[in-house]
């Protein structure tokens, strides 16, 4: 599998995201985030994400990539 920032896989930071329903805000991706448990170094990812809205996964993990 492939690591990306942090050590962390995208799938492995998508699975912290069961739940969501997009469009969703930054907002809804941190609370699906902790409510799945996420280790806090998913959680910081997900802050650091510049955008604030998501069509879908794959704006998600756009951004994701946009930190490495």
């Amino acid at each position: 599998m492939t690591q990306g920032l942090g050590g962390e896989s995208p799938s492995n930071v998508e699975r912290y995201l069961a739940g969501v329903s997009y469009p969703a805000t930054k907002g809804d991706l941190l609370q699906a985030a902790q409510a799945n448990s996420a280790p806090r170094d998913i959680i910081q990812l997900l802050e650091r994400i510049e955008q604030d809205r998501f069509g879908g996964p794959q704006d998600v993990m756009k951004g994701y990539g946009r930190l490495q």
